[in-house]
C-alpha cells in the first residue's frame, strides 16, 4: 500500500506487527525516552508529511503511561505534516466512565476523547466499545468493529444443538442476541446490579437456560467478578459445560485463573485486543486474533471504501 505509515506505541507492538503484516507494510519505528523529571518524549522516525498515517495503540495498562504516549504521537504526526491521522484503538479502557452515576464525577470517555482531538486525530477505529454511546463522545469520524464473528468462527465448530448465549446483564443483551444468531441458538441474560468495581449482585437469569450447556458472552472481563457472580446463578438451573467469550480479555488481579478453576468452564476465549502474558495464560484460555479484521478495515478507509460493508460478509 502506497502513502501509508504505521507507528505502534508501547502497549501491544506484537498486535501492530501482525496488523502490518496482513497489509504488507513495514511497522514503522518510534522512539519513547523518559527525561529525568519523568515526563515522556515520542519520536517518530519514519517521515509522515502528506501521508496516510495511523497510530496503534490499546489503552492497557499502565494506561495513563500509554495514553500520553498515544497523544505525544498524536502531536508528533500533526507536526511531521501528516495529512490524516488515524488512531487505531483496539481497547478504549475509558470507555467504562461513560455516565454520571454518582455526584461530582466526571464522564471520562467524553474527556479523553476531547483529548485525543485536540492532540491531533483526525478519526478513529476502534474494537467493541463498551457501550454505544461512547461512540458519540468523538467529534471526528469512528469507525467501530466488533469481534462477533471471528468469535462465532471459533464456537461454529462444536457441538451447539443444546446451547444456549447467555449475557451477564441487560446492557450487553443486544449484542449477546447478534451473536447467538450468528450460532443459530437462543438468548438469555442476567439481572444485575452493581454496588461498586468488583462487587455485583445477579438476582435472576431472563431466558430459558435449565439443563442446556451455555456460552457466557461479554464484552470484557477484568477481575471477572460479573461472570462468577453469573455462573454461581447458572448452576442453580443445573446447566451443562461452561464456556466464556469476550472481546477484551483484561483478566487483572488473577481473574483467568479464578475463572478456569470455576466447576463446568472448559474454555475461556478471548482476541488479542489487549496483550495477556505467558505467565498469566491456563490451558483453557483460546486467544483468537483481530489483526486480520483492523489490517482490512484500516485498508479501506485509506481506500475510501465502506468500512460497515465488513460486517455484510
Amino acid at each position: 500500500m502506497r502513502e501509508i505509515a504505521v507507528f505502534s506505541g508501547s502497549a501491544h507492538p506484537q498486535l501492530a506487527a501482525e496488523v502490518c503484516s496482513h497489509l504488507g507494510v513495514p511497522l514503522l519505528p518510534t522512539r519513547v525516552d523518559r527525561f529525568a523529571n519523568d515526563c515522556l518524549q515520542v519520536q517518530l522516525q519514519a517521515n509522515c508529511r502528506e501521508r496516510d498515517v495511523y497510530l496503534i495503540q490499546p489503552l492497557v495498562r499502565p494506561v495513563q503511561e500509554h495514553l500520553v504516549e498515544l497523544l505525544l504521537m498524536l502531536d508528533a504526526a500533526r507536526g511531521a505534516s501528516a495529512a490524516r491521522t488515524t488512531v487505531v484503538m483496539p481497547h478504549y479502557s475509558y470507555a467504562r466512565s461513560d455516565k454520571k452515576d454518582a455526584p461530582r464525577i466526571s464522564i471520562g470517555g467524553r474527556l479523553i476523547a476531547d483529548l485525543m482531538v485536540t492532540a491531533g486525530a483526525s478519526r478513529v477505529l476502534a474494537m467493541t466499545l463498551h457501550s454505544p454511546q461512547v461512540h458519540g463522545f468523538f467529534s471526528v469520524p469512528v469507525d467501530h468493529l466488533h469481534a462477533l464473528r471471528e468469535l462465532a468462527t471459533h464456537f461454529r465448530g462444536q457441538d451447539l444443538g443444546n446451547t444456549v448465549v447467555v449475557s451477564p446483564d441487560l446492557g450487553n443483551a443486544k449484542e449477546a442476541a447478534a451473536f447467538a444468531r450468528m450460532l443459530g441458538v437462543p438468548v438469555a441474560a442476567g439481572a444485575k446490579q452493581r454496588f461498586s468495581d468488583d462487587r455485583v449482585r445477579i438476582s435472576s437469569v431472563i431466558g430459558e437456560v435449565a439443563g442446556r450447556d451455555v456460552i457466557v458472552l461479554d464484552d470484557e472481563i477484568a477481575k471477572g467478578s460479573t461472570v462468577i457472580e453469573l455462573l454461581q446463578r447458572l448452576r442453580e438451573f443445573g446447566v451443562g459445560s461452561v464456556r466464556i467469550a469476550c472481546t477484551h480479555g483484561l483478566f487483572s488481579n488473577g481473574a483467568l485463573k479464578r475463572l478456569s478453576e470455576e466447576p463446568g468452564v472448559e474454555e475461556i476465549v478471548c482476541t488479542n485486543t489487549v496483550p495477556i502474558p505467558d505467565e498469566e495464560r491456563t490451558g483453557k484460555l483460546r486467544v483468537l486474533s483481530i489483526a486480520p479484521a483492523l489490517a482490512e478495515a484500516m485498508r479501506r478507509i485509506h481506500n475510501g471504501q465502506s468500512v460497515s460493508a465488513l460486517f455484510d460478509q
